[in-house]
C-alpha cells in the first residue's frame, strides 16, 4: 500500500498582517500548526519564506522542503509552552562549553584549539560579560556561578522564535559562546561551524576522511546554516 500525502489544495498564497505579526493565507484561509495554533510569524520576511515554501508545493506537500515553515512550528508548539525549561537546557552547555575542554596533546592539536578558540572566548569576555575558565582534558570542573547566571539570563530573554533558532545553534555547535557568536555576528555562520569541528578536522588531517561522519556532518552544518537564517528573520 502507498503512503498517503498530502496534496495542495489552495491557489494562491499570500501575507497578510495579523494580531501580534504576520500570518500566512492559503486562498485566503491562515494556515494552523500540526499542534492547531495560529500560525503567526514575528517578521514580515518570515513570514514572506514561509509563503514562498508553500508556493513552491507541487502536488504532494514535502514538509521536507520546508525548513522555516517547520522551525516556525516548533517555536509555537515545541518552545511556547516549556520556554523556560529550553532556556535552562541551553543554558547548562556554559558550564561544559566545548571551547573551554582542550587536549593536553598532541601539542600541535593544543596549539590549534588556543589560537582558533581563544579569540571566541575573548569576545564572550566582551560581548556576554562573562569569562570562561579553559580545562586541560575532559573531566568537567565547574565555572564560576555567577557567570554561569549572566548567560543564563541572556538565553532566557530571548523570545520563542529566536530561542528555536537558538537552540540549534548551540546544541549543533556543542558550545553556547558558539551559539551566542553565530546569532550576533561575531563572525560568519560556517566559520563558527568550522571552529566546532576544529577536532574533527584535526582527525581527519590525522588519519584520512570517514565519508560517513563527514556526510553526518554535512546534514548538521546545513542545520546549523539554517539556524542562524531563522534567528536572522526574526
Amino acid at each position: 500500500m502507498s503512503e498517503w500525502k498530502a496534496r495542495r489544495f489552495w491557489t494562491a498564497t499570500t501575507v497578510a498582517e495579523a494580531d501580534d505579526g504576520f500570518a500566512v493565507h492559503l486562498d485566503g484561509r491562515g494556515i494552523r500548526t500540526p499542534g492547531k495554533t495560529a500560525l503567526v510569524l514575528p517578521t514580515r520576511p518570515m513570514a514572506e519564506a514561509v509563503a514562498a515554501e508553500w508556493d513552491a508545493q507541487h502536488e504532494n506537500i514535502d514538509p521536507l522542503s520546508m525548513p522555516v515553515t517547520r522551525s516556525a512550528n516548533s517555536a509555537l508548539d515545541k518552545v511556547h509552552p516549556q520556554h523556560a525549561e529550553v532556556a535552562d537546557m541551553l543554558a547548562a552547555y556554559g558550564d561544559a562549553d566545548l571551547l573551554c575542554y582542550r587536549a593536553a596533546s598532541p601539542a600541535e592539536l593544543a596549539a590549534r584549539q588556543a589560537e582558533d578558540w581563544d579569540p571566541a572566548l575573548d569576545w564572550a569576555e566582551t560581548a556576554l560579560g562573562v569569562r570562561l575558565h579553559i580545562r586541560a582534558g575532559v573531566v568537567h570542573a565547574a565555572q564560576n556561578p555567577d557567570g554561569l547566571a549572566r548567560l543564563a539570563a541572556q538565553v532566557h530573554a530571548l523570545d520563542d522564535f529566536r530561542l528555536t533558532a537558538f537552540h540549534d545553534l548551540v546544541s549543533l555547535s556543542g558550545s553556547l559562546v558558539l551559539g551566542f557568536a553565530a546569532a550576533q555576528g561575531w563572525r560568519d555562520a560556517d566559520a563558527i561551524w568550522r571552529l566546532s569541528r576544529l577536532d574533527e578536522s584535526w582527525q581527519e588531517d590525522q588519519w584520512g576522511r570517514d565519508d560517513e561522519a563527514h556526510d553526518a556532518s554535512e546534514v548538521k552544518r546545513a542545520a546549523f546554516l539554517h539556524a542562524k537564517r531563522f534567528w536572522d528573520m526574526c
